[in-house]
């Protein structure tokens, strides 16, 4: 059998992607653990002070309020965003009049960007925005809700915008996964006497189980590095007192301008990093089993 290429050349045919890799993944991400032991500021240089960043963070009262922010963000989204989009996949498949337009509406703020959608949210939140001006003109309130100014519910707007910007996303994830539901499955639990109820918690659950988890571990993943809704509804500084922050705020919010705190933003990218190991070997884990 004649040998068509040499020993070297798949290396050749992966060499840009490691190249790529290299540059843009592995080389920041050990520059950026090297740089977390160090005082580098933007315009300057630094030295090394061991451990003096990471002693910061536990003393730091706004990564503090970042962290429950981070909380409170992933214990309500997982749940809505793992739930909602099902709901929604299941009426997607239903042979109704304008489905066409209903998938639509729901899949729009999917391509929309994530920067017009938060604006158009902060012209509907703001305290002369839409939703205010109807309900005082309405007589339903006297007093302007402070959506973008309330530390909860600035935080909670935020939220809301996040899962109404996914529902269309994960929606076309589990459309996939119920096309691969048998639905003699559910004829069969009809006969038996089954209603619509305990139909979906017996056999559309336990069938699109597998993207349920999937689903949950990526927005687990997504809410923790949670930065433009905050940033647009809650303006650069996290909302009043600086409130509403994530920890992706502050790594921005350190490291930016010429005295840029270079070194303990770094030191903030490593703690994000060490966060998302868990989902993410959770995920790793999960792929393994249905791999086998």
């Amino acid at each position: 059998m004649v040998r068509t290429h040499r020993w070297f050349t798949p290396w050749i045919m992966v060499l840009p992607a490691l190249v790529i890799l290299c540059v843009f993944a592995l080389w920041p991400a050990v520059n950026t653990f090297f740089l977390s032991f160090t005082d580098v500021r933007t315009l300057s240089g630094g030295t090394i002070v061991g451990l003096d960043n990471y002693r910061k963070l536990v003393d730091d009262p706004q990564l503090r309020a970042a962290l429950v922010n981070t909380v409170v963000y992933v214990v309500v989204c997982v749940p809505l965003l793992t739930f909602l989009p099902l709901l929604l996949a299941i009426l997607a498949e239903k042979p109704l009049r304008g489905l066409a337009i209903f998938r639509t509406i729901f899949y729009f703020p999917v391509i929309a960007s994530a920067v017009a959608v938060a604006v158009i949210w902060k012209f509907l939140l703001d305290d002369r925005g839409l939703i205010n001006g109807w309900a005082t003109h309405a007589g339903i309130i006297q007093d302007a809700v402070p959506f973008l100014s309330g530390r909860w519910l600035l935080l909670f707007s935020a939220i809301s915008l996040t899962v109404w910007k996914g529902l269309g996303y994960y929606m076309v994830l589990y459309l996939s996964a119920l096309g691969n539901v048998d639905p003699q499955l559910h004829e069969a639990a009809a006969v038996d006497g089954a209603g619509p109820i305990r139909r979906f918690w017996s056999v559309t659950v336990p069938g699109v189980r597998r993207t349920m988890v999937l689903v949950a571990i990526l927005v687990m993943v997504s809410a923790m590095r949670i930065f433009t809704e905050l940033y647009i509804l809650g303006g650069k500084t996290g909302g009043v007192g600086g409130q509403d922050v994530s920890v992706v705020f502050l790594i921005q919010s350190s490291a930016s301008g010429a005295d840029g705190r270079l070194g303990y933003a770094s030191a903030l990218s490593v703690l994000l990093f060490v966060m998302t190991l868990p989902p993410m070997a959770l995920l790793a884990r999960f792929n393994r089993k249905v791999d086998e």
